[in-house]
């Protein structure tokens, strides 16, 4: 070979090789000076973990502080598909083996080898002791990528107690009925983050570095509820609905004085801590959201207005006929009867249709109307509980001598439970309403009180008219009366039965011999505290709310009085005529 052309290949190899190490003192220029940051940076976040700290979620307690809903620590486990994809399988099946039906095989299989990722959530919502034990599990085994994260958990303590006021939450925790929903942006706090160094085996390295955002929990919720009262008035409910095959039942108490429900109860119902009984029916809180025609409740409406005017007493004489038609409609009573002279306070007392077809004559519809709404039907209560329903009250132009006949005995309007017990309380509250109230104040986590802002309070009858009402309606309690069952030794009280017609929910018509019967009525009746309501939807063709609802009612309203130590006055009841 010739001399000269060793010599070329050779200055080309030392050529090559010169360019090749300028090229990697270059690269390494770049690394070392130019993007030293960024790769540092890489490096940090390869080595460390960021994990959220999650803010709880207020808790809901009953008038006197008892936990009525709270949160509890779970743990998340989660993955990190870059350090456990090649052995997912066996991490797979451990996972499996300690957790069950908590957590997918396959499914895990393909979280932990999902492309390009860092994170994936693998099981939620766990028990802390079954979390750290399966993650133990897998670390023991000697596998990486599988971590842990604290979360809170929504725990009720009672079960179902009051389950239909307080809602219930998404897997989210987000609330997506009663208290839950209603205050879901006060309840819920802010979550804090906590990064961390990790080695290569994915541990945490004690001592190592690490950053904290604090979290800020939710605030909690004070309601209005006394626990004891909720649970006995839930079991109460529960029993004669079931006892009595009925579609379903409600009972309300509420405060008359200052419009605080102390008791909602309602049956069927959930268990929103085993998430068992949950079904669209049941989610829903009857007590705002059904509407209902209220039967002869509506009797202290009509007459309320009417003695609001000076037009009745409870002294009025009232000449009850036999039967009437009107518009082409025969109404009678529920039990058949010549012509009748009655008191205005026998014809509450004897729950006559026709007597309040009689004295409900004296007014006009456009006055009717007015009165109908400023008891606040046809508008929203203002309760403070989410999916309220308005009701259906007709404009006084739409009226007929039907409507106005059947409106005055509670057909041909339709309420929500809020709003009856709103309206009757007005009565029992010397004639001013007030707004009902579930909650009291918001407790934040600083330390201090937000008080939701008080509802309206107005005069709706004089006190005059409330008070010639309430003698009424006492004589519906009196043995003679319609309730007798709701008497309270020691106590006076004031109530009305109901019986209406029932609307199919589905084609919106009457069906006949399906009722829904009630008893609405407050105590002591000279010194009003409490106003208890009773509805049972279509209970056996037979039962009466006199007879049914009236018993609920005396075991709830007891038991309130009891509860709040309200003694009795000592007043007898009044001696009332009937008749004249």
């Amino acid at each position: 070979m010739p001399l000269s052309l060793t010599r070329t290949r050779l200055r080309v190899l030392i050529i090559g090789m010169l360019a090749l190490f300028a090229l990697f003192a270059g690269r390494l220029f770049q690394i070392q000076a130019v993007d030293s940051k960024a790769y540092a940076a890489m490096a940090v976040e390869a080595g460390t973990r960021k994990a959220v700290v999650p803010a709880p979620r207020g808790d809901i307690v009953d008038r006197n502080g008892e936990e009525l809903v709270t949160s509890t620590h779970g743990l998340t486990i989660t993955g990190d598909p870059s350090m456990a994809a090649e052995k997912a399988p066996e991490i797979a099946r451990i996972l499996h083996e300690k957790l069950g039906d908590e957590i997918d095989y396959f499914d895990t299989i393909q979280k932990l080898r999902t492309p390009k990722s860092r994170f994936v959530y693998l099981a939620k919502d766990l028990p802390a002791y079954e979390a750290r034990k399966a993650v133990q599990a897998v670390a023991k085994a000697g596998y990486t990528g599988v971590f842990t994260e604290t979360e809170s958990l929504r725990s009720y303590p009672g079960g179902s107690l009051a389950a239909n006021v307080l809602g219930i939450t998404e897997e989210n925790g987000k609330g997506i009925a009663g208290l839950e929903m209603q205050y879901d942006e006060k309840l819920t706090g802010t979550d804090g983050s906590s990064t961390y160094e990790v080695s290569s085996t994915g541990q945490r390295i004690p001592m190592a570095d690490s950053t904290v955002k604090e979290m800020i929990p939710g605030s909690d919720v004070h309601t209005t509820l006394d626990r004891d009262l909720q649970w006995y008035a839930d079991q109460r409910l529960r029993d004669v609905v079931s006892s009595a095959g009925a579609d379903y039942g409600l009972a309300v108490t509420m405060d008359v004085r200052t419009c605080q429900i102390v008791q909602m109860s309602q049956a069927p119902t959930y268990n929103p801590d085993t998430r068992a009984g949950v079904t669209d029916k049941t989610l829903v809180n009857r007590a705002v959201s059904n509407v209902f025609e209220p039967g002869s409740v509506m009797k202290t409406i009509t007459m309320a207005a009417l003695a609001d005017q000076g037009k009745v007493t409870a002294d009025t004489k009232i000449k009850v006929p036999s039967g009437m038609v009107v518009d082409g409609f025969p109404i009678g009573d529920y039990w058949q009867h010549g012509s009748l002279n009655l008191t205005a306070s026998g014809v509450i007392a004897k729950s006559s249709n026709l007597g309040t077809i009689v004295a409900a004559e004296q007014m006009s519809n456009s006055t009717f109307y007015s009165y109908l709404r400023k008891f606040g039907f046809g508008s929203l209560s203002g309760v403070d509980l989410p999916e309220e329903s308005v009701g259906i009250v007709s404009p006084a132009r739409e009226w007929t001598k039907a409507k106005h006949a059947t409106t005055s005995f509670g057909q041909g309007v339709s309420v929500n439970a809020i709003q009856m017990v709103r309206a009757v309380g007005a009565i029992a509250n010397g004639g001013v309403m007030c707004t009902p109230r579930v909650v009291d104040k918001l407790a934040k986590g600083d330390g201090s009180v937000e008080k939701p802002a008080a509802g309206e309070s107005r005069r709706v009858v004089s006190r005059e008219a409330a008070a010639e009402v309430t003698r009424m309606m006492e004589a519906v309690t009196a043995d003679d009366g319609t309730a007798p069952a709701a008497q309270i030794d020691g106590y006076r009280v004031a109530g009305k039965t109901g019986t209406a017609w029932r609307v199919n929910p589905v084609t919106g018509r009457y069906v006949r011999g399906q009722n829904t019967i009630s008893f609405m009525g407050f105590a002591p009746a000279d010194n009003p505290r409490f106003i208890t309501y009773v509805v049972i939807d279509k209970p056996p063709a037979n039962a009466g709310g006199g007879s049914m609802a009236g018993p609920v009612f005396q075991d709830i309203m007891s038991m309130a009085l009891e509860r709040f130590g309200v003694a009795p006055t000592g007043a007898k009841p009044p001696k009332i005529k009937q008749d004249w």
